[in-house]
């Protein structure tokens, strides 16, 4: 199609992102409930959550090229691809993979050096993140916990994002785990692993530190005896896109502060 596809729909925050990143946000016709970036974004008609969506609106928006994240929307996919709809799903996990991606979603919507040129940024900036002056000498142990009940280890591209900013994963062989079930961990082995930072993100949710600080048994465990928890927004570190530049970098403060750099 000459030009890019005109009439574009986004089922998640990050390709809602990345689709107005690489200047296609004026032919967005529908996001996730969830975008929140560019705040312009905000103003398209929601038309998807993550795991469930409108599908019968959908197709009444008239796109042709609808753009979704992740095995999970496999259903979805399915539907719009039986209802006659241009699908594009991609399933990143890594942080090569999210630059790829940007890549893939700029070129899907007609814009490949843009996105070869957003790909390029974020790489550039990660790298940055990565070599500040500030860097702790030593990595101290870090605990991800995306969910709580059961708790889940971090993702392949936060437990990159913990290395790349000076800390150690205490579940580094989860790493190459694609599915949330995968990465299932027990309470007693956390406090064995015994972090000196918890950063917890909780899809969807606040997290509640009170009560990760509260759990039988993790009073011994450095990061709690030393009041090391912390919260980063799920927009900033669980939506693979160009989102994860504000994580990392809130990441990077706290590795920081706690090994005492300026």
């Amino acid at each position: 199609m000459a030009g890019g596809p005109q009439r574009i729909v986004c089922l998640t925050a990050e390709t809602t992102e990345i689709a107005f990143a690489v200047g296609a946000g004026d032919r967005v016709v529908g996001v996730s409930g969830y975008a929140i970036r560019p705040p312009e974004a905000r103003k398209k008609p929601k038309v998807a959550a993550f795991q469930t969506a409108h599908v019968e609106r959908i197709p009444a928006l008239e796109p042709d090229l609808v753009l979704g994240f992740s095995d999970l929307q496999a259903e979805i996919a399915r539907e719009l691809i039986r209802a006659g709809v241009a699908v594009l799903i991609t399933n990143q996990r890594t942080l090569a993979e999210t630059a790829q991606a940007m890549r893939l979603i700029g070129a899907a919507c007609g814009e490949p050096a843009a996105g070869e040129a957003l790909a390029a940024q974020f790489e550039a900036a990660l790298e940055a993140v990565a070599a500040r002056p500030t860097r702790p000498e030593r990595r101290p142990r870090v605990y991800f916990e995306e969910w709580d009940d059961p708790l889940i280890s971090g993702i392949a591209w936060v437990s990159e994002l913990i290395e790349r900013c000076g800390g150690e994963d205490i579940f580094p062989e989860l790493r190459g785990c694609r599915a949330a079930r995968q990465r299932v961990v027990d309470p007693a082995e956390v406090a064995r692993r015994d972090p000196e930072i918890i950063i917890a993100s909780w899809c969807g949710k606040k997290a509640r530190l009170e009560r990760i600080a509260a759990r039988p048994g993790w009073e011994r465990v450095s990061a709690v005896r030393d009041g090391r928890l912390h919260e980063i927004k799920s927009p900033d570190i669980l939506a693979p896109g160009p989102s994860l530049l504000h994580g990392a970098r809130q990441l990077a403060a706290v590795l920081d502060g706690v090994t005492g750099a300026a």
